[in-house]
């Protein structure tokens, strides 16, 4: 009865771990990789002046929400002292995506005052001051139908309080134009308006268009209703850091704290402008302090170094075990199997789901809990040889032998898992990953040494004969014993077969 107990405890563990490790592979899932081992870009920000806690944080989670937008899988986003560290492991376009999430400008919402040519660099001989570089706006072009397609403001702004802002560049055909410039006016509304944000399809649309649907604050709709009667079929423009997002034509005079952005917009660009609105503004100004990028062919020089350095160390494990406990290092090898399948099942799972990332201090911390694995097998091993060479038998020892192990095993599991978790709370970027792969390797062992280690090595203890013991490692320990009837002497018996 206890032996069937035994082999169903390590079927189950074996069919449990195994399982995992098959689902994942044939759904596609591998463990999605760090910075350091498949490249991207990483860059530390510094705020121009000192600020709050509470402002950091504000920052940290608007930087947060633009990587997310990029699709960045797992990005690495935390506050070292009064910097602002950002990790993007895998971005293809390292330049554009930091120029994005780095973006300091408060979001504007501004008049069009009319188009502008492109601008030429003037010749340095004629020493003009920035100022005079700003186009103006001629009376003949000002608020035209011609020029801007929309009916002149009946109370224009003058030139005098314009500044011009470049528009986005454009792709098309492999190719960038960059297609004019707006002289707009001052600053009307800020991003800090916009409450919600959204793309979506126009329903009513035969050529796929979508727009852009957007919920205002308690305060900043009036403001806004305020905006679009002195502007009325005018052009508004949205002005992200010097450069105009949109210039849609405001064609209602009360918005009821929602409105609609229509225009040629496809999928992509239309959700480009929506996350620009939502997560456009920045509490404080940052500056960049250092910029690191790292090539997919580092980044997997980096892999391979790692995976040499832990598979040669597995194996080096193994041939000790084996060598040194015999049959118990197949038990070792075994249970380190079922152990790292399990784990890569977990590591893959949460790489899709939870866009958790290896990175090479997480592959270091695996490496370490090799160690910590294989301490536990030896822990328990010793104290069974322990146990036989104080006279009892292999059954006995097996069974005793674990259940004073047990205990030193939890005591130092608990040490290693407390270390990490210590680690993992106080600690960010890579050394976090570090923490938690260490963790995680603990919690497995000592699940594989209650559900596999133990019952397998009661079963084999159980099923060997005397004879066989040798098969173990286990020493020989000679008992002699005197008759206490008649004269003579006991010959010696066999408590346990010759081992190291």
């Amino acid at each position: 009865m206890r032996k069937g107990r035994w082999i169903r405890s390590v079927l189950i563990s074996t069919v449990v771990a195994l399982a995992a490790f098959a689902v994942v592979i044939s759904l596609h899932y591998a463990p999605v990789l760090g910075l350091d081992l498949q490249g991207g870009a990483s860059v530390v920000y510094k705020p121009a002046h000192k600020v709050s806690t509470a402002t950091l944080n504000e920052t940290i989670s608007i930087i947060q929400n633009r990587v997310n937008a990029l699709g960045v899988g797992q990005p690495s986003i935390g506050q070292q002292g009064s910097d602002i560290v950002v990790d993007l492991p895998g971005v293809k376009d390292p330049k554009t995506a930091l120029s994005y999430i780095g973006q300091t400008a408060i979001l504007q919402f501004r008049p069009v005052l009319c188009q502008a040519p492109l601008y030429t660099k003037p010749p340095a001989s004629l020493h003009l001051k920035k100022s005079q570089l700003t186009p103006t706006c001629p009376t003949s072009t000002t608020n035209t139908a011609s020029t801007l397609q929309y009916v002149p403001s009946t109370n224009p702004l003058k030139a005098t309080s314009a500044s011009t802002a470049l528009l986005p560049e454009y792709k098309g055909n492999n190719s960038k134009t960059v297609i004019g410039r707006y002289v707009v006016g001052p600053t009307l509304l800020t991003g800090n308006a916009i409450k919600s944000v959204y793309a979506a399809p126009v329903t009513q649309s035969a050529s796929n268009q979508w727009a852009i649907n957007f919920t205002l604050t308690a305060k900043g709709a009036p403001v806004f209703n305020q905006i679009a009667k002195t502007y009325y079929h005018q052009l508004l423009a949205v002005v992200l850091d010097g450069t105009v997002q949109s210039a849609p034509q405001i064609n209602a005079t009360n918005f009821n704290g929602q409105g609609q952005i229509t225009g040629n917009y496809t999928q992509a660009s239309a959700t480009d402008l929506a996350t620009i609105l939502h997560y456009g503004a920045l509490p404080v100004q940052l500056v960049q302090q250092t910029v690191q990028t790292i090539s997919p062919t580092l980044g997997a020089a980096s892999l391979r170094a790692g995976l040499i350095a832990g598979i040669a160390g597995l194996i080096v494990v193994m041939l000790y075990t084996i060598l040194y406990y015999r049959l118990l290092g197949l038990v070792v090898v075994g249970g380190l199997v079922t152990t790292f399948a399990a784990l890569w099942a977990i590591i893959a799972y949460l790489g899709h789901s939870a866009q958790l990332t290896l990175n090479l201090s997480g592959v270091t911390g695996i490496i370490v809990s090799i160690g910590v694995i294989v301490d536990s097998y030896i822990v328990f091993f010793e104290r069974l040889k322990d146990e036989a060479r104080n006279g009892r038998s292999l059954r006995a020892s097996v069974d005793t032998g674990f259940t004073k192990a047990f205990r030193t095993i939890i005591a130092a599991d608990l040490v290693s898992f407390i270390g990490a978790a210590l680690l993992y709370y106080f600690s960010i970027g890579d050394v976090r990953g570090f923490a938690f792969f260490l963790g995680l390797s603990t919690i497995l062992d000592v699940a594989s040494a209650w559900f596999f280690t133990r019952p397998l090595v009661l079963w084999i203890g159980n099923s060997l004969s005397p004879r066989h013991y040798r098969w173990l490692g286990v020493p020989v320990v000679q008992v002699t014993q005197k008759s206490t009837v008649g004269s003579g002497v006991i010959k010696p018996s066999r408590v346990a077969a010759k081992g190291v």
